[in-house]
């Protein structure tokens, strides 16, 4: 087999709870209540309702997953997919660049519910799943090369799930080759106007991932030169690359250098809200004559450059919009998920200020971008006046981190009005000291609710 397959099935196979450094422990157990507390926030979201229809009637069969939140037994994979439309719906759980690493907790999770899983071992398999997303996202930079984070997201999924189910090396490596010469996405998923497909596309390739090593447990074989092999991804798309070493190789832990968000956007747009709510205090509305931001060119492809932009009509497109953004923030204060309601995002009273925006690449913002974030808006009054602000590695930010308490706010913001409050206080609790539970089973009762059909 190949060094890349070679390296993340070895990592896969080996890893236990053990053998993981104190901060990635908790920076693990920080992003698993975060996406728990996302996928409350979306129990109901029609992406997840179409998957349980789909699925509707099924056998769990031999290889059983639960459906986190309403608790239908269904097969693996389809669990893995619904789980992965809730966590992902928001657009508000982590995110590494080049994608989302919790977007593959919908199959690990899936797979606890249905088996007896500890939280140490759950703990052990999310952190594999975290720290292959990053390697492969840092080497094989897909998003910049015009592919969708699924390729990452389906394979770090086979892998943390290879964990799971206690796969030796060369059986974990059949499970890699299936997912890594199977799924590339498109990343058209993420341009122009932006449809519920957004929210979705990780899901389908969590399930892909799932199922290839569903495939390699009962002795598929899959290819051993996915990465390096005649037309594999080194010829095809990427040419060659090397990943990182990894924790166990004396290399540097990335779990906690997953960026959490405050705000339930897009991360590019993050520091927009911060500006916004900075420069709401010192001028009104109807004083502006122009707002520039400037930004690195990655913030302005993703959220800037489109006229979908300037314009939205879904949700999906207004929380990737750099206008949207600030003007809802700099008229209504902080976001919330109900910051794109349909009748928010549609909203007319709000185009006369996004047409003020422009956005500007700037090369010193261009130049740092690897190791710092920054935003500068400048907003010029119908006067000349001129109010500028900047923001620095936003809340979140690895180099920012979100504290425990804003992760409790946060969770509690979205389980209360799912859960109520009593309920809500007592499962943070539970999760907070998930890896000493014996099994995970209790823990996702204790975010159970009732069917929504």
């Amino acid at each position: 087999m190949d060094e890349i397959t070679h390296a993340i099935a070895d990592y896969a196979s080996y890893l236990r709870y053990e053998a993981i450094d104190s901060d990635s422990r908790h920076a693990a157990i920080q992003r698993l209540i975060d996406s728990l507390g996302c996928a409350l926030g979306a129990h109901d979201c029609e992406e997840a309702k179409i998957g349980r229809r789909v699925a509707a009637g099924q056998g769990a069969g031999h290889y059983a997953g639960r459906i986190l939140l309403h608790g239908d037994l269904l097969p693996l994979e389809s669990a893995a997919f619904v789980n992965t439309a809730m966590i992902r719906n928001l657009d508000f759980n982590d995110r590494y660049p080049g994608g989302h690493p919790s977007d593959c907790l919908g199959a690990l999770l899936a797979f606890a519910g249905a088996r007896p899983v500890s939280g140490a071992r759950f703990i052990a398999a999310m952190v594999v799943t975290y720290e292959i997303f990053a390697r492969l996202s840092d080497a094989a930079k897909l998003s910049r090369r015009g592919w969708d984070q699924g390729y990452a997201v389906a394979v770090a999924t086979a892998a943390g799930l290879a964990n799971l189910l206690d796969l030796d090396l060369a059986h974990a490596a059949h499970a890699i080759g299936i997912a890594a010469t199977s799924n590339l996405p498109l990343r058209v998923t993420r341009s122009g106007e932006l449809t519920p497909w957004k929210n979705a596309a990780t899901a389908y390739a969590v399930r892909n991932g799932a199922f290839a090593t569903l495939l390699a447990a009962e002795g598929m074989v899959g290819p051993g030169h996915a990465f390096d092999g005649r037309n594999g991804l080194f010829d095809n798309v990427t040419g060659p690359f090397a990943l990182a070493a990894f924790p166990n190789d004396g290399g540097v832990p990335l779990t906690p250098r997953v960026q959490l968000k405050y705000w339930p956007i897009e991360t590019n747009g993050q520091p927009l809200v911060w500006a916004a709510l900075d420069l709401r205090q010192r001028i009104a509305a109807d004083q502006i004559a122009e707002i520039e931001c400037f930004t690195s060119k990655f913030t302005w492809f993703e959220i800037g450059s489109e006229p979908e932009k300037w314009d939205p009509k879904t949700r999906e497109t207004a929380d990737h919009s750099l206008p949207y953004i600030f003007a809802r923030s700099f008229l209504d204060g902080p976001l919330t998920q109900h910051s794109f309601s349909e009748a928010a995002v549609r909203d007319p009273d709000l185009r006369p200020l996004m047409a003020k925006i422009k956005v500007t690449v700037d090369e010193e913002i261009e130049r740092v971008l690897a190791e710092t974030v920054i935003l500068r808006v400048r907003v010029t009054a119908r006067d000349g006046t001129r109010y500028d602000a900047e923001v620095i590695n936003p809340l979140g930010h690895p180099d920012n981190p979100m504290r425990d308490e804003h992760i409790n706010q946060k969770f509690l913001g979205l389980a209360e009005p799912v859960l109520g409050e009593r309920r809500s206080r007592e499962a943070l609790d539970a999760w907070w000291h998930v890896a000493g539970w014996e099994e995970l089973l209790p823990l996702l009762k204790s975010v159970a609710v009732a069917p929504t059909g």
